[in-house]
């Protein structure tokens, strides 16, 4: 049989500590949303300050983008003469 759990001495550092808790106060507020929790509005409203102090607001963060766009042009080939170019610049006539 093996040996559950940590060995004696040890001791979990503050930043892991911290983030339990912080899971724990998302996992209730999500279970609040998902109405499987009942919590007060000020519950609520302290555990979202919470984590509003523990997460990165992303609405704040910038975002660059480049944009490329990509056609394809359709090139006559080249006139021999006016009157060929003009055929070709001419707009086609469809049937009605």
């Amino acid at each position: 049989m093996s040996v559950r759990g940590r060995k004696p001495g040890f001791v979990m550092s503050d930043e892991h500590r911290v983030k339990i808790q912080n899971s724990n106060i998302l996992n209730a507020l999500v279970e609040h949303v998902e109405g499987k929790r009942e919590m007060s509005a000020t519950q609520v409203s302290a555990g979202l300050g919470l984590l509003r102090k523990v997460m990165p607001d992303l609405s704040a963060a910038e975002n660059t983008t480049e944009v490329l766009h990509r056609y394809v042009a359709r090139v006559p080939s080249k006139a021999n003469s006016t009157e060929e170019w003009l055929d070709q610049q001419r707009p086609q006539q469809t049937a009605h």
